[in-house]
């Protein structure tokens, strides 16, 4: 997953400029509910890639700590002119957010759910949750499955993930997991340690917002 990130850090953000209209809208409608969300406070984004999203919380936000574990992604982010909040990237591994400095009020990870694997999630979250303490504002947004888009899905014998094989502009193909969840699922995963949990299924994407329990 790593060394697909960074090798695809050039072309990272491609995929929120396709030529689709409800794409569009509903991109843009994650955009302002976070800027709205997070207004005034000082948010932890967990894999935030070359900092698409870093740009759009910091319009609204306090402070934002962004972290990636590629360090060719945080080399673009780091590049852009991000203006509003004050922004720092850091380099460090999702699974270990107790290493991370700083005092945080509100925490998200945009399209990084979907590439944990199914066994990790409670260890993701815990952790998670733990540093930004209780109380504290979390949103998380990915894909939904639409199929033709993202490559092809692949299901192993034995395994909860699915996976997708993505190909970069070089020519080299790798096999990432990504996984898919409905309404019922997202539900079943974070009701038990969130308030105020409010869940959306668009076309597209799915989105959540709740406070930490």
């Amino acid at each position: 997953m790593k060394e697909y990130y960074s090798k695809r850090a050039q072309e990272y953000e491609k995929i929120y400029h396709r030529d689709d209209p409800v794409r569009h809208a509903e991109l843009a409608e994650i955009s302002r509910l976070m800027q709205e969300l997070f207004f005034r406070l000082d948010v932890l984004e967990v894999a935030c890639g070359t900092g698409y999203w870093t740009e759009r919380i910091a319009r609204s936000a306090r402070s934002v700590t962004a972290v990636d574990i590629s360090e060719e992604t945080l080399r673009i982010a780091r590049q852009k002119n991000i203006e509003g909040a004050e922004v720092r990237f850091i380099q460090g591994d999702a699974y270990r957010s107790n290493e991370i400095d700083g005092k945080f009020n509100a925490g998200c990870a945009n399209f990084w759910f979907s590439h944990i694997p199914k066994s990790r999630i409670n260890e993701f979250l815990d952790q998670f949750h733990e540093r930004l303490g209780r109380d504290s504002v979390v949103f998380f947004a990915d894909n939904n499955y639409v199929e033709g888009i993202g490559g092809k899905l692949i299901k192993k014998e034995n395994d909860e993930n699915t996976y997708k094989v993505r190909g970069l502009s070089n020519g080299t193909v790798y096999e990432i997991i990504k996984n898919y969840y409905n309404e019922d699922e997202l539900g079943n995963i974070f009701e038990p340690r969130s308030k105020g949990l409010k869940i959306h299924m668009g076309e597209c994407f799915w989105w959540l917002r709740y406070r930490v329990s």
